[in-house]
């Protein structure tokens, strides 16, 4: 009888580990009995089973207001020399987004890494844009059926979200690009001269945490500046049990910037992963862009709605076909007459009803949705048949002209593509929410970045989309939508950042982008999420990223590694913080120095909370600046300093909050407000979240 083996990650002390090995965490196969013989080994810390990760997966930059001429773009040199690391599924090296063209050859003094890429992935792949790319597999392989395993030993991309998130973060210029003639135009990146290392991670069979943590260390090791985490837990883990709560802390205290995805499990609360204090966490929101196909019907009327459709289909001038009693499911067609006609069907499953148009013999569809802003839906990139899918309130106007003529016959358009529409941008209705059950008493996530209908290069062997259910299509460009989308963006904004100001720690960088965030969309209204709130800061962090404000941010907050230990011993045992952090605490303390403030209302009877803050002064020289406070609902806020002088560029000045709660919000009731430190001329609004949130029983 055979025993059962499984994978672990093991962690041991540091001052115990053999010269021949290179780190103190690694990857074993055991079986029970093993594993306890081993706990008994000096030097043992902690051993954690392997666990299966998931994948969160262009007009965006000038959505940005990144310029050629001035701000971040232009002070930054496009990201000069600065190394992304991208944890994710490889890269298609042969894409145009990663030619070198206009960067410096060879690579910065700081690499130490090398191109190692794998069976069919050879080092002369590599240039001056991809200048390293490592695979590592050993925990899937652990875990995997060997029989079962297709993937080959390489860092080639074969899922095509490694390559999205790439280009996204670092893709250099390409021009006459476009999704089957959507969002036509030049594709690039957010740091068009940022050096890329690729690590691949996942694989088609399965993607484990040893793999990944193996390749952050890798990406630390071999001097990344920035790592762009896209990946989350299958599954809610306690940080101290989070592996990638302990390697982004070591990444973190090296000096790298770990930008992680929310995840795209919302619009609940409480759903956001990759939570860790010492992470900038990225959540997505919309772009002011709408792919469209135009519906112009015998009457005159014209509405224009939502749709991908790939082909080149014109379909003019053809029957509408609308009954309400039978057809409006758009299902069982083959029981109807719609051969060479348009059928409208406004009501069931949109995955459905578009499986069921394509199979039957109508040319093609009006699909109404009630969903209030169609561009939300992560399935509308499916459009294998000639369908356009409008709003409710549109198909009223559909079916009032049906009611008063005999007929009405239509023409269906495609391959339109729009911008400037409003608002925008919103939170993106799939994102994870806060607050992080991970650790609850910092906000997260931090901002928001554009995450929905994103143009990003591709795999050009994985079909994109098809028509009817026999012709696969293929791009080198593909149009999706998620946080692992949006996440990029801020790692590239990241890597900007770290040209303009090498000498600021990762806090200072994560403040400088927090503070400066925008809270209004392109209507100059106040961002709403899709339920038309005000979005909350569980929803979009601080606000939508705005790097060119993050440039010259006016004042930021700065932390030290051992500032995030002494926040994790307020919470956990002396071991546990041992384990992520390999330090010690020292002044165990809630009152971390970050942009935001969060707290818990966990009962009905009146506290008092203070907090201390401490911001240095990075603009040109002396400056003042005044607090404007908004208070959160239930609460009164008290600060002093109400004014903060500075009489030259980094002195710093604390300040004190002192937060009353009333003990009257009702149960589960969350309560935001803000406060904003102006300069004298108004050039600096450092805007802090202050966030209320109920503490939720069985929290980790």
């Amino acid at each position: 009888m055979s025993v059962r083996r499984s994978s672990y990650i093991i962690h041991m002390d540091n001052s115990e580990m053999p010269k021949a090995f290179t780190n103190h965490h690694y990857c074993a196969i055991l079986t029970l009995d093993e594993l306890e013989a081993l706990k008994k080994f000096p030097g043992f810390i902690s051993a954690y089973i392997d666990t299966t990760l998931t994948l969160e997966t262009t007009h965006t930059p000038s959505f940005l207001s990144l310029d050629v001429s001035n701000g971040l773009w232009n002070v930054s040199n496009y990201g000069t020399d600065i190394i992304i690391g991208i944890v994710d599924s490889g890269v298609w090296p042969e894409s145009p987004s990663f030619n070198d063209k206009g960067m410096s050859a060879g690579v910065p003094s700081k690499w130490n890494g090398s191109c190692v890429g794998g069976e069919d992935f050879n080092s002369s792949m590599c240039n001056s844009k991809i200048i390293g790319a490592r695979y590592f597999n050993k925990g899937m392989k652990a875990n995997i059926d060997p029989s079962k395993i297709l993937s080959k030993d390489s860092a080639r991309d074969d899922i095509g979200h490694g390559t999205q998130v790439a280009s996204i973060a670092a893709g250099n210029y390409v021009d006459e690009v476009s999704y089957f003639d959507y969002a036509k135009g030049t594709a690039v990146g957010v740091a068009p001269h940022a050096r890329l290392a690729i690590y691949k991670v996942s694989w088609n069979e399965a993607s484990y945490t040893s793999d990944a943590i193996a390749g952050i260390d890798q990406a630390v090791a071999d001097g990344v500046d920035v790592i762009n985490l896209s990946l989350v837990y299958s599954v809610l883990t306690p940080l101290y049990e989070d592996l990638f709560a302990r390697a982004s802390f070591s990444a973190m205290e090296k000096g790298v910037v770990v930008v992680a995805a929310a995840g795209n499990n919302g619009p609940e609360p409480y759903t956001i992963s990759n939570g860790s204090p010492w992470v900038l966490t990225v959540t997505a929101g919309t772009i002011d862009r709408w792919f469209a196909g135009s519906l112009i019907f015998g009457n005159g009327e014209t509405i224009s709605g939502w749709s991908l459709f790939p082909g080149d289909t014109v379909l003019q001038n053809l029957p509408l076909v609308y009954k309400k009693a039978t057809l409006s499911s758009c299902t069982s067609l083959e029981l109807y007459d719609v051969k060479d006609k348009i059928i409208m069907c406004d009501t069931g499953n949109f995955s459905n009803q578009i499986d069921s148009i394509a199979k039957s013999n109508a040319l093609g569809a009006i699909i109404v949705s009630e969903h209030a802003r169609l561009q939300e839906r992560r399935d509308l990139r499916r459009f294998p048949c000639p369908c356009v899918v409008i709003s409710s309130k549109q198909a009223e106007v559909v079916i009032s002209s049906m009611e008063n003529a005999a007929s009405l016959n239509v023409t269906m358009n495609f391959k339109q593509t729009f911008t400037k529409t409003k608002p925008a941008p919103t939170v993106a209705y799939y994102a994870s929410r806060g607050p992080s059950l991970s650790f609850p008493d910092i906000l997260k996530p931090d901002i928001m970045a554009p995450g929905s209908w994103v143009l990003a290069a591709w795999v050009p062997n994985i079909a994109v989309t098809h028509t009817g259910f026999k012709t696969n299509l293929y791009s080198n460009y593909i149009i999706n939508s998620g946080t692992s989308l949006a996440c990029p963006h801020v790692a590239g904004v990241v890597a900007l950042l770290k040209v303009a100001h090498p000498n600021w720690s990762t806090a200072a960088i994560s403040s400088a982008i927090i503070t400066s965030a925008n809270t209004l969309d392109n209507a100059l209204a106040p961002i709403q999420d899709y339920d038309s709130r005000f979005a909350s800061p569980f929803d979009m962090g601080a606000g939508h990223i705005n790097p060119n404000r993050a440039l010259d941010p006016g004042l930021v907050y700065d932390a030290t590694p051992q500032d995030f230990v002494n926040l994790l011993c307020s919470k956990f045992s002396k071991e546990q913080v041992f384990n992520i952090t390999k330090r010690n605490c020292s002044n165990p303390s809630l009152d971390l120095n970050c942009p935001s403030i969060s707290f818990y209302s966990d009962h009905k009877k009146p506290f008092v909370l203070k907090f201390q803050r401490t911001v240095a002064n990075v603009g040109e020289g002396a400056e003042t600046y005044k607090a404007i406070m908004d208070s959160p609902l239930g609460t009164t806020v008290e600060f002093s300093p109400m004014i903060l002088v500075f009489k030259e560029k980094y002195e710093q000045r604390s300040f004190n909050v002192t937060i009353t709660y009333k003990g009257n919000l009702k149960d589960r009731q969350f309560s935001f407000g803000q406060l904003v430190w102006v300069n004298n001329n108004s050039k600096y609004t450092v805007r802090s979240p202050i966030v209320v949130h109920p503490r939720v029983e069985g929290l980790f």
